[in-house]
């Protein structure tokens, strides 16, 4: 085992490192790098990484994944972009988190909007797919159910929709002066913790409703606090968000320090919620790479296979981030690496 790598921070604290922290880095690199290789059209195998290859992790970007790549093209920029329509479909979508549940929802009612919203038929699809043994709720999540008086969640779920739509929240979230606000109002709503709070709010940042930066505010999950304590065997009293902050911003130097050449997305550095969802994803990779590191969990096995699929994958990204021209994405244009100097820190007290 390395001697443990030190990272002194303004006002003299030092946070200690394991070895699971170099990982962090190596797999965030080689996760990007096999996503440009499959958006390129390269034929597989994309990794020799006998972990990557093996085992399912979600892409170093969040917004390349396939559910929010999903949700930002053919969800939010999808159909009329009146404010009470992009926050009725981005908020129906994110509670079931389901590609699957969507479309059965779709072609059975067509478009789906809170003009023609009717309790009685969204949640008639969805019985009949529960009886007919299919699954509605996507496992990325644990989605509790809202106290609504129905003994079927998704039931419970479409009356939470109907709340925040009779509440005004698509004018409450429009008039947001940051993303935390963004989080603290969603935090308000029956059933919405601090992590599902979060992520609806990055996902309602994809649309043209709000407009924040992804370096403003975030919120560790649970496989996030659990790959921070993998990483570090000391954090010098930092809170978890702060050192999510110290990874996003010394992401360059990191990856120089390493001898790197990290892709970045498009130009697009590593945003907050990406530097928190690597945290996540490298919990589970440290289970297999690092057997010895303890983390909060207890987990020792990756139990998601992944399968190669061999066709390109075309992306398209929220235009207001001013990206390549996503014909260009969906091309598999070269990517940019990102700045090796990072950003001065600000943590807080």
């Amino acid at each position: 085992m390395r001697a443990a790598y030190e990272i002194r921070l303004p006002g003299g604290r030092v946070l200690k490192t394991t070895p699971v922290f170099d990982t962090y880095w190596r797999f965030a690199s080689e996760r990007q790098e096999m996503f440009m290789r499959r958006v390129q059209g390269s034929s597989p195998p994309w990794t020799e990484d006998s972990i990557l290859s093996v085992h399912r992790f979600t892409n170093t970007y969040r917004a390349s994944d396939r559910v929010s790549q999903y949700l930002i093209r053919h969800v939010i920029y999808e159909g009329s972009q009146k404010a009470e329509e992009v926050f009725f479909r981005t908020i129906l979508f994110k509670l079931f988190n389901k590609i699957e549940t969507w479309e059965a929802l779709r072609t059975t009612l067509g478009a789906l909007s809170w003009r023609e919203f009717s309790f009685d038929g969204y949640a008639k699809v969805l019985d009949r797919l529960l009886d007919d043994g299919a699954r509605v709720y996507s496992a990325a999540y644990i989605m509790p159910s809202p106290a609504f008086g129905s003994p079927r969640k998704h039931r419970n779920h479409l009356r939470l929709v109907e709340h925040m739509m009779a509440d005004g929240a698509p004018k409450k979230f429009a008039k947001a002066a940051s993303l935390r606000a963004v989080f603290e109002l969603l935090r308000g709503y029956p059933s919405l913790g601090d992590f599902l709070a979060f992520q609806f709010a990055i996902d309602l940042n994809y649309s043209e409703l709000t407009d924040f930066s992804e370096m403003e505010f975030v919120v560790a999950g649970p496989g996030a606090r659990d790959g921070i304590c993998k990483c570090f065997s000391d954090t010098a009293g930092l809170t978890e968000a702060d050192i999510i902050r110290v990874m996003a911003e010394r992401a360059g130097d990191e990856f120089d320090r390493l001898g790197m050449r990290f892709q970045s997305l498009w130009g697009r550095s590593l945003q907050l919620i990406d530097c928190q969802n690597v945290f996540c994803e490298v919990s589970k990779y440290a289970r297999v790479a690092h057997p010895d590191v303890e983390g909060e969990s207890g987990r020792t096995r990756i139990k998601q296979k992944f399968t190669p699929c061999p066709l390109p994958i075309p992306q398209w990204y929220p235009p207001k981030w001013g990206l390549t021209p996503n014909s260009d994405i969906i091309r598999g244009q070269p990517s940019k690496s990102v700045p090796s100097k990072s950003l001065p820190l600000d943590l807080a007290p």
